[in-house]
């Protein structure tokens, strides 16, 4: 069994890999107070919960753009399984090439989600990772990365409102009946909620015009699929992406 995980700066992913078939994920917080004893324990429970033994699983690859919490992880997964993880990083073949200004730039989660939808979709391809931050960014039709766009994520963006503000309150992040809010609450939630569905439309149709042709557009990630839900554009909502990319730049590398 071959075990995936990814860190981000919120959550921890974890998928478990039989050959190509994916048994599970589950989510760990991201803790970078944690040690590695803490994280084996939980990844260890966290196996059982899903009816799976640690000792089943025979190999790891980990993305990570916390440095400090994927050493931890790297070193709770060497004491659980006496395996040594592949890091995603360099040095490691992933067979995407990256059309950026600096390529080392390119964080191991976008390099996993674009692996994986390269492997998964017609080209070009816009891939939306909505998790702390929102990322936008674009798969020629040659299959290079050729850059795209970061925006605040809709968690940080309420915190910023809420920390900011003498009188906006914390809401519930769901979409208000209307657009046209008639409550401070809902307000914030059409905000959060209409407002990132419009700001992804416009970007998709700006880079649509900038490619001069249709991209497929896929989301992962976070509130993805709550949010893709009110944009206009036709996008496809894959929860797992990264992993399965992870997945496909573990098979290139064994």
């Amino acid at each position: 069994m071959l075990l995936a995980i990814d860190i981000g700066n919120t959550n921890i992913t974890l998928g478990a890999y039989d050959e190509n078939v994916l048994n599970f994920t589950a989510r760990l917080s991201t803790d970078t107070k944690k040690t590695a004893d803490q994280y084996a324990v939980e990844i260890k429970d966290i196996l059982e919960l899903h009816g799976q033994n640690y000792s089943r699983i025979e190999d790891c690859i980990i993305a990570s753009v916390v440095p400090s919490v994927k050493e931890a992880v790297s070193h709770a997964v060497s004491l659980l399984c006496d395996i040594v993880p592949l890091n995603l990083g360099p040095g490691v073949k992933t067979g995407l090439n990256i059309k950026i200004d600096n390529p080392a730039q390119l964080g191991a989660d976008l390099v996993a989600g674009a692996v994986g939808a390269i492997n998964e979709y017609t080209l070009p391809c816009v891939i939306i990772d909505m998790g702390t931050a929102s990322t936008i960014f674009v798969i020629d039709k040659n299959g290079q990365f050729i850059g795209g766009a970061i925006a605040a994520g809709i968690h940080l963006t309420l915190e910023a409102l809420c920390s900011k503000t003498s009188q906006l309150p914390s809401v519930s992040i769901s979409a208000p009946k209307s657009v046209i809010g008639t409550n401070t609450a809902d307000c914030m939630r059409s905000g959060l909620i209409y407002g990132t569905a419009s700001m992804l439309d416009g970007m998709i149709d700006r880079i649509k015009d900038e490619l001069g042709e249709y991209p497929t557009v896929v989301a992962t990630g976070g509130l993805s699929k709550e949010v893709i839900t009110y944009c206009r554009n036709d996008i496809i909502y894959n929860e797992n992406l990264l992993l399965d990319g992870l997945k496909e730049i573990y098979d290139r590398n064994k």
